[in-house]
C-alpha cells in the first residue's frame, strides 16, 4: 500500500503541475486578446497619415478642372460660358505689374499652340502674347506665382477651365513644327524650358479663347489666343483674266488657301483651281510652272519644303482632272521671294501665294 502511494505521487503531482500551466496559459491568452482588442479597436477613422494623403490627393485632383479621358482632351468636355467679356485680350495685367512693350506681340490673325496634356493644339485667330514684370515703382517684390494666381482667378471668373498644369514635355515643346510656329512670340511670353505653366480654355457659343500662363523667376508669361474664321479677302480670278495676265506679264499670282502648315487645298479655294483647269483646257498648248511661296513665319527650311508640297498639291489637283502632267512643272521658293512686307499680317497674306508662270 505504501509502495502504491509512492508510485502514484509523481503521477498526481505531474497532472497538477500541468493543470496549473494550462490555467496560466489560458489567463495569458485572454489577457493578450483583451489587450489586442484595446490597442486596435474597430473604427471608421483612417490611421494617422491616411487622411492627410487623401486630402492631398483631393487637393491635387481639384487643381484640374478637366481630366482628359483615355482618348485625350476634347473641347466638348469644356462647358460653354456665357459670362460677359470686355475687349480682347479680355484680362488686364495684375495691379503693380506691367507688360513689357518690347516683348509684346499683338496679331490680328495668326497661329499659336497650346499644350492640352497629351498634345499641342494649334488654333488660328487673334493672338496676344507678353511678358509680365513688376512696376519699377511698385515697391513690391516680384512673384510670378502671385501673378499666376491673380490671372487664374480672373480667368475662372470668366468661365475659364484649367485643362493643364505643370511642365510641358521637353521633347514635344522642342519639336521642329512647334518651335517654328512659336518663334514669332517673344521668349518672355513663353517662359523657359522647365518653367511651370497653366493652360485654360473659355468655350463660347461661337469661338474658343485659349490662355497660357507660365511662371519664371523674373517674369510671368501670358498668351491669349481667340479662334476666329479667316475672312476671305481674295477675289476669284476667272480663266479669261488669268490668260490676260499671263499674256501681259508672263505670270499670275493666286491666293490659294491651304490647311494650316500642310499642303491640303481648302474647299473655299476649289473654285480658283477650277478656273485654272478651265484655262488649261481652253488652251491645250499652254504649259505652266506652278510655283509655291510662303511668308517668313517659322523655319526657312520648313517653309521651303512646304512651298514645294503646296505647288505639287495644285498640280495634282489639275492632273486628277485630266491635264497632261507634261504640261506642268512645280517649284517651291519658300520665303525667299516676298512681294510685300512680312511685318504686317496683310503683307504676310500676299506673300503666301501660288504663282502660275508661262513656260
Amino acid at each position: 500500500m505504501i509502495r502504491r502511494l509512492s508510485l502514484l505521487r509523481p503521477l498526481v503531482l505531474g497532472i497538477a503541475f500541468a493543470s496549473m500551466l494550462s490555467a496560466c496559459s489560458g489567463d495569458d491568452s485572454s489577457t493578450a486578446a483583451a489587450t489586442a482588442g484595446a490597442e486596435a479597436p474597430e473604427s471608421d477613422v483612417a490611421p494617422e497619415g491616411t487622411a492627410n494623403v487623401a486630402a492631398a490627393a483631393t487637393d491635387d485632383d481639384s487643381r484640374n478642372d478637366v481630366d482628359p479621358d483615355e482618348s485625350g482632351f476634347t473641347i466638348e468636355s469644356v462647358p460653354i460660358s456665357e459670362v460677359s467679356l470686355g475687349e480682347f485680350p479680355y484680362f488686364s495685367i495684375p495691379e503693380g505689374h506691367r507688360e513689357d512693350p518690347l516683348n509684346t506681340v499683338r496679331l490680328d490673325f495668326a497661329q499659336v499652340a497650346f499644350w492640352t496634356g497629351d498634345r499641342y493644339e494649334t488654333i488660328e485667330g487673334r493672338v496676344y502674347a507678353t511678358g509680365i514684370r513688376r512696376e519699377r515703382d511698385s515697391g513690391k517684390q516680384f512673384s510670378s506665382l502671385q501673378v499666376a494666381r491673380d490671372l487664374e482667378q480672373a480667368i475662372k471668373s470668366a468661365g475659364g477651365v484649367e485643362i493643364f498644369q505643370g511642365e510641358e514635355p521637353k521633347q514635344e515643346r522642342e519639336a521642329k513644327a512647334i518651335q517654328s510656329l512659336m518663334r514669332q512670340y517673344d521668349l518672355e511670353s513663353k517662359c523657359w524650358a522647365h518653367d511651370p505653366a497653366q493652360v485654360f480654355v473659355i468655350r463660347r457659343e461661337d469661338r474658343e479663347i485659349w490662355i497660357r500662363v507660365c511662371q519664371s523667376r523674373r517674369v510671368a508669361g501670358f498668351i491669349v489666343g481667340e479662334t476666329q474664321a479667316l475672312v476671305p479677302t481674295v477675289t476669284l480670278l476667272p480663266a479669261g483674266e488669268l490668260k490676260q495676265q499671263l499674256d501681259a506679264d508672263g505670270k499670275v499670282a493666286l491666293q490659294v488657301n491651304f490647311a494650316t502648315d500642310r499642303a491640303e487645298i481648302l474647299p473655299e479655294s476649289q473654285p480658283q483651281i477650277e478656273q485654272v483647269l478651265a484655262l488649261l483646257q481652253a488652251h491645250p498648248d499652254l504649259k505652266l510652272s506652278i510655283n509655291g511661296h510662303t511668308d517668313d513665319s517659322g523655319d526657312a527650311a520648313h517653309n521651303q519644303q512646304l512651298s514645294e508640297a503646296r505647288a505639287a498639291s495644285v498640280a495634282a489637283a489639275l492632273t486628277a482632272e485630266g491635264i497632261d502632267p507634261s504640261r506642268l512643272q512645280t517649284q517651291g521658293f519658300g520665303q525667299s521671294e516676298p512681294v510685300a512686307d512680312n511685318a504686317t499680317e496683310a503683307g504676310k497674306a500676299k506673300n503666301r501665294r501660288v504663282e502660275l508662270v508661262r513656260i
